[in-house]
Order: C-alpha cells, then sequence, then structure tokens
C-alpha cells in the first residue's frame, strides 16, 4: 500500500521561479500528510501555454511572439539548478515527484521548447525526463517534438511509474510500449478535463490493468498577471475559469476511487495498493497472456534523436524522426 498525491493547483503563471517555489511547498504540504508520490499538471512549471488556443491564425502573430518570447524567458533548463528547490523537497521529505514544465532546449538547439514531464526519485535525483511525443494542434507552433528515448517506467518506491501527456494517452501504440514494460502507477498530466477525457482514462486502466493518476490543470482568468497582454480581449470574463482541473485516480478494474476534483484547488490523496494490478492482470494481460506475438509485435525506437552527428570533425546530418 502507497500513499500518493496530486497536485491541483495554478501555477504562478509564467513565473518559473515562483511556480518551482510553490511546487516546493506543496511537496511539503503533501508529504507533511503522508504522501509518497507526489504528482503534478502539464507543464505547471511555468505554466500551460493557454493563449493558444484564442490566437487568431496569422492575425494574432506579434501578439503571438511576445507570450512566447515570455514563455521561453521562464523555461526550464534542467540540467541547470533552476530546478534545486523541487530536487531538494524531494529528498529531504523522501518521496517521489512527477511535475510536468516547459523545457528549454540545451542540445543542439538552445531555442526549441518541448512539453515535459521528469520523474524524481525520493534521493533527489532525475529518474526520467519525457518530452510528449506529439503536440496536439496549435501545440506544434510551441513545442518541438520528443522521441521514445524517454518511453520509460521507472522503479520507484511507490511501484513502476510512467507518463503520458494530454493527448498522448490517445497513441495507443505508446501506451502499449509502457504496458510492456510492467507499468503499475500510470501517470497522465493533462490539459484536458471532462467527462470524455475521464472515461478514457477509466478505459486505460482497465486496458492496462494499471493504477491511472489524471493530474489536470487548474486555471482561471484571475490567475494570469496583470500585465499579461490583451488579457482583456483574450479573456473578457474576469470569472472564467480556463480550464477547471478534473484530476482524479482510478483503480486498475477502471473504478473512480478519488476525485474529480473540479474548480477547486487542493490536494487529491489516496491510498493505492499494487496487489491489484496483479489481480486485473490475470483476467486481461495485453503484453502477456492476452497478447498474439504470432500475428501482431510492436517495434519502438529508444534511440535519442538529433538532426547532426558530429565524426571526428567531419559533419554528419540526419533526417529528423
Amino acid at each position: 500500500m502507497a500513499t500518493i498525491a496530486i497536485v491541483q493547483e495554478p501555477p504562478v503563471f509564467l513565473d518559473r521561479e515562483k511556480t518551482i517555489e510553490k511546487a516546493a511547498s506543496c511537496v511539503q504540504s503533501a508529504a507533511e500528510q503522508g504522501a509518497e508520490l507526489v504528482v503534478f499538471s502539464e507543464a505547471f512549471i511555468p505554466g500551460y501555454p493557454t493563449w493558444i488556443w484564442r490566437l487568431k491564425p496569422g492575425g494574432d502573430w506579434g501578439l503571438s511572439e511576445q507570450l512566447h518570447a515570455r514563455l521561453l524567458a521562464n523555461a526550464v533548463q534542467i540540467d541547470s539548478e533552476q530546478l534545486r528547490p523541487l530536487f531538494d523537497a524531494a529528498r529531504e521529505h523522501h518521496v517521489t515527484v512527477v511535475c510536468g514544465l516547459e523545457e528549454r532546449d540545451q542540445g543542439t538547439s538552445r531555442a526549441t521548447l518541448y512539453n515535459t514531464v521528469i520523474t524524481i526519485g525520493p534521493d533527489g535525483q532525475l529518474l526520467n525526463r519525457h518530452r510528449k511525443l506529439m503536440p496536439t494542434n496549435p501545440e506544434r507552433m510551441v513545442w518541438g517534438f520528443g522521441d521514445g528515448s524517454s518511453l520509460r517506467v521507472v522503479d520507484t518506491p511507490v511501484g513502476r511509474v510512467g507518463t503520458l501527456v494530454c493527448w498522448e494517452n490517445f497513441m495507443p501504440l505508446a501506451r502499449c510500449a509502457l504496458f510492456a514494460q510492467g507499468i503499475e502507477i500510470y501517470i497522465a498530466p493533462t490539459y484536458d478535463s471532462g467527462e470524455k477525457w475521464i472515461r478514457s482514462l477509466q478505459h486505460i486502466a482497465r486496458e492496462g490493468g494499471c493504477w491511472v493518476l489524471g493530474s489536470g490543470n487548474l486555471l482561471r482568468v484571475s490567475d494570469l498577471p496583470d500585465d499579461f497582454p490583451e488579457r482583456e480581449r483574450l479573456y473578457p470574463d474576469a470569472d472564467e475559469w480556463i480550464n477547471p482541473g478534473d484530476s482524479l485516480v482510478i483503480n486498475p478494474s477502471g473504478d473512480i476511487v478519488a476525485g474529480p476534483l473540479r474548480h477547486e484547488s487542493g490536494l487529491i490523496m489516496a491510498d493505492i495498493d499494487l496487489e491489484q494490478v496483479s489481480a486485473a492482470k490475470r483476467s486481461l494481460d495485453i503484453v502477456g497472456h492476452y497478447a498474439r506475438p504470432d500475428i501482431f509485435t510492436l517495434q519502438v525506437n529508444t534511440n535519442v534523436q538529433t538532426p547532426v552527428e558530429f565524426h571526428h570533425g567531419r559533419e554528419v546530418r540526419h533526417e529528423h524522426r
């Protein structure tokens, strides 16, 4: 039995340092209530670029550039010390932390952003950095494409943990890749919400015979900073919920055991029993006794993808994958 917590709180929108401080404080609060695993939402640091769903194609190009520059300036460089408060909080309170963030690439490009979810172990070490494989619709104007190198399930004291982000969860082959690695706690940070999304997560729990934690974004217009450009035009209703949250916990039988928490900030706490994973897979294990490898097989490319490789001073270019 393990105790988990889903943090449903708005970020300090477009402020990296203050949002990281808030995340560290939430980890402490959850740990003090007994949590061993603490989960945050999609792009929690420094916030999901919600404006992309309201800008006019072509007509709002200048505003789009202005907001993107601000997002880029507040994105996280994972290999820097920017996340130190969050890593220290995981270590000090001996909890596993899963957190979504805007990642600024420090490799071949120093301007590309990724929709990334990191998993931090209770020793304060990075266990995995998963970049969203396929940004959705206008998200492709913000984020680059991840690759299969981070499509991984990792061991933690609370169980085998893996993540897929938002509509990435609708990719059946990506789900299968996690199921094949013995995932026990399937985490879905998301901007989506509502009954259709919840039903999809319930299906995934039954399909994979695993616990599913849906961590939803929570944001009101009042959470946007006062200097957010053209706020009154894009968000004329000051009382509007931009995203309602809908975080929840689903057991391996597809039953909701905690949440959904809607239009409300707070912690969702739940005790999860990994024995239910084995029980669920006794009747349905789609990568075990319910598989047909003589008919269907899945190949996953786990190589890091890069457009440029250097060999002894000779530049060799590769096509993007």
